[in-house]
């Protein structure tokens, strides 16, 4: 799991995990510059129990990978609300969303949702209108489907952003 070089096309996805829609949106970054390649959600059926969607988490998020083949993942932490249970069970959905690009040996950085607002909007507490109207400005034919395809590609452009730090950060906590 090691991290592509700076100034090389380096292709990644950013997950949004959640077990009603786990968004998922894949650029590329070569140098400051940024490129859409696709962008999407996984939706299990509401019906299902909770191991099923979970599973069914997993199998969307590994035909993306396997389909775009990106090279680093970033993933959204999780947002810890008043409501234990619901908390529990969108960690859950966020291990699985890790746990996916593990599995194609893809090096997974997590970025608070705070970091992902200052990075696209320049404010932690920007709103989702806000994170959409960046998108269009940074990748231009990007046209997210929904919300959580949206802050997946923010969770990416993020990556892109601090890439080189989170890798440092990594490669010294291996030591």
């Amino acid at each position: 799991m090691t991290s592509q070089p700076i100034r090389s096309p380096v292709r990644i996805i950013g997950i949004d995990p959640g077990l009603r829609r786990t968004g998922w949106g894949v650029i590329e970054t070569e140098g400051n510059r940024l490129a859409y390649i696709a962008c999407g959600s996984v939706e299990p059926p509401d019906d299902l129990p909770l191991a099923n969607r979970l599973l069914a988490i997993h199998e969307g998020l590994a035909a993306v990978l396997a389909d775009h083949r990106p090279v680093e993942a970033a993933v959204e932490q999780t947002f810890v609300n008043k409501d234990g249970v619901a908390t529990l069970k969108l960690g859950q959905a966020r291990g699985v969303a890790m746990l996916a690009p593990a599995m194609f040996g893809i090096s997974v950085a997590e970025y608070a949702p705070n970091q992902v607002k200052k990075t696209v909007v320049g404010a932690g507490h920007a709103e989702k209108s806000q994170i959409q109207v960046m998108l269009k400005i940074l990748l231009p034919k990007a046209e997210p489907p929904s919300a959580d395809a949206a802050d997946a590609l923010a969770v990416a452009i993020t990556h892109a952003h601090h890439r080189q730090s989170t890798a440092l950060r990594l490669k010294v906590a291996n030591l």
